[in-house]
């Protein structure tokens, strides 16, 4: 499922400025630790865990497609304050995901403490169950996410429902968000990451075998 170079297609993640894969690892609680590769590490947490790794200088990101969050994800009710909890331990945090059978696509970035912006789209629902703060810069130059469910969108009309599904993203455009605000982790090649990772899992995921 994980490709020859890097991840970030039907998964979620983090992106962590200027933290250590261990100081990740231990603002998510992972228990039952591994040290592994990168190319190792991002395929197993494909299946289970998260892999905890610093592609490029700047950035430590945390990968994993089940359980990042581990009980939740961005549509649910506790998703801002969990973001919210990690960016006091680590400054600045992002988050993004990406599951394109499901039309599941969101992004959010917190820092020490305070949710700045976050969306999502469920296009399985035609929702966006989740807005928060003003669409960015980068938002608005891409034009995806720049409008939410305005009140009235039960009387919209079908020009104006046009108009608005012209906005929501698709897997590609996270990718590109992603590596505007961050990395693109699809564009690291495993051969070029030489240092190791932390594979973990969170509370209270149990323990598997690989």
């Amino acid at each position: 499922m994980c490709s020859a170079a890097g991840f970030g297609y039907k998964t979620s993640w983090l992106a962590v400025r200027n933290r250590s894969p261990s100081k990740v690892a231990d603002a998510l609680g992972l228990h039952d630790r591994e040290v592994l590769d990168w190319a190792t590490g991002t395929d197993r947490a494909y299946r289970h865990g998260v892999y905890v790794a610093a592609p490029v200088p700047g950035w430590t990101l945390a990968h994993g497609r089940r359980h990042m969050p581990p009980r939740f994800d961005a549509t649910e009710p506790p998703f801002p304050d969990w973001l919210r909890a990690l960016s006091r331990h680590l400054g600045e945090v992002q988050f993004f995901a990406n599951e394109r059978v499901p039309d599941y696509h969101a992004w959010a970035r917190a820092q020490d403490g305070e949710l700045l912006r976050a969306y999502c789209f469920n296009g399985k629902r035609g929702e966006i169950p989740l807005f928060v703060g003003a669409p960015t810069a980068d938002e608005i130059e891409l034009g995806i996410g720049i409008r939410g469910m305005e009140p009235g969108w039960e009387h919209w009309s079908d020009d104006e429902w046009t108009a608005w599904h012209e906005t929501t993203p698709s897997e590609s455009d996270v990718m590109a968000l992603a590596a505007r605000w961050s990395i693109d982790p699809s564009a690291a090649e495993d051969a070029t990451v030489a240092t190791a990772g932390i594979y973990g899992l969170p509370p209270p995921v149990p323990n598997v075998s690989p």
